[in-house]
């Protein structure tokens, strides 16, 4: 957990920070109390993350689809992922998660000045999930939206949190990555239900003591690949009517061939640019955490960048993809085990549809 300077955002007070390594382009000038200005790092103070009870196994699919363990495991590294029970929702999942991100920051729901959740799954179109988690945490009456950048939006998210708290708008800032992505499976599909699962992880960005914080981010979107990765109906392009739901319009329909190539690509030259941007090499990458969507992506890039093996965090087997949720939980799993500490460089980047790309760089 880092945790924030003390003095920070007293009025009228300024906190010197030693700059050390951190390249310039990582630090903020932030106007603080009484319009004083001061130079702050971003990183996160805590996470938590939630999973439904109940695990769908390769096996369990060889019983509802043409497929086999030994298919999917050879494809995607994939042997189980979690399903949500009938009461569980996006936001539930989320406020769990919340919580316990909440608590190692050490801070309360009513310290938050703005809420994130990235989902491509929300409760309902309206209101957003984000504000369902605000009323349900308790949290005072802060900003709060949705962020929909389906694989990519953890960190789209964290990227627009730092915007803010570097500029001095907000202090505290809760950016979840949330997904019940079960709801739109189609079980018949051995190309989509194979690989996703459910999930949620939250994070609090905060202010942080240099060196540590967020070095470099790079975000992008390419809508003309589109039709990769998307659901047909439910929207205004084709409303939901008894002939989509008969055709199946409203599951997740996927181009796994052609998003491989692109994914691969993609992931490698955004890495590589955050590193360029904060003057890092790939042997002093600590940890590397990619999206969870294919083992097989994953070590294509990790081979590309020259990140050895024992560096790159993988829970893909256990938990499947869970789309925004999934780089959260391994951030997650990875400060609760103690394979993150203190002082360790973190890169992390995701491939969506959109199709949507990014990496962010950061130091623990």
């Amino acid at each position: 957990m880092r945790q924030p300077p003390s003095g920070m955002y007293k009025a009228g007070a300024l906190l010197e920070h030693k700059e050390g390594n951190l390249p310039a382009h990582s630090r903020g000038t932030a106007k603080v109390g009484l319009g004083v200005s001061m130079e702050l790092a971003v990183g996160i103070l805590g996470t938590g993350s939630e999973l439904p009870e109940k695990v769908l196994t390769n096996f369990d699919l060889e019983k509802m689809v043409n497929t086999s363990d030994q298919w999917i495991t050879e494809r995607t590294g994939i042997k189980e992922r979690r399903q949500a029970a009938p009461h569980e929702t996006t936001s539930t999942l989320s406020v769990k998660a919340s919580r316990k991100a909440l608590a190692m920051a050490g801070i309360t729901p009513e310290n938050l000045d703005l809420i994130i959740c990235a989902t491509i799954s929300p409760d309902m179109p309206l209101p957003s999930t984000a504000a369902l988690i605000q009323r349900d945490l308790g949290a005072r009456a802060c900003c709060a939206f949705d962020l929909a950048a389906a694989c990519s939006g953890f960190l789209f998210g964290m990227t627009v949190a730092e915007q803010f708290i570097r500029n001095g708008k907000y202090k505290y800032v809760l950016v979840i990555g949330a997904e019940v992505l079960s709801r739109y499976v189609d079980y018949q599909d051995r190309k989509t239900c194979v690989i996703f699962g459910d999930g949620v992880a939250a994070a609090v960005l905060g202010p942080v003591t240099p060196p540590s914080g967020i070095l470099a981010s790079d975000l992008h979107t390419e809508g003309q690949h589109a039709n990769h990765l998307y659901i047909p109906a439910g929207g205004t392009a084709s409303p939901a009517s008894h002939e989509t739901v008969t055709r199946g319009d409203h599951y997740i329909k996927m181009r796994g061939n052609e998003l491989f190539k692109v994914a691969v690509r993609n992931m490698e030259e955004v890495s590589r640019r955050v590193m360029e941007k904060a003057q890092i090499c790939p042997n002093q990458i600590d940890l590397f955490v990619p999206h969870q969507a294919n083992q097989r992506i994953n070590e294509a890039v990790r081979e590309r960048l020259g990140v050895v093996p024992e560096k790159v965090y993988s829970n893909i087997d256990r938990i499947g993809n869970t789309s925004s949720a999934s780089i959260p939980i391994c951030l997650d799993e990875c400060v609760r085990s103690g394979r993150l500490k203190k002082g360790d460089l973190i890169l992390m980047a995701a491939f969506g549809a959109g199709v949507t790309w990014g990496a962010v760089l950061m130091r623990w």
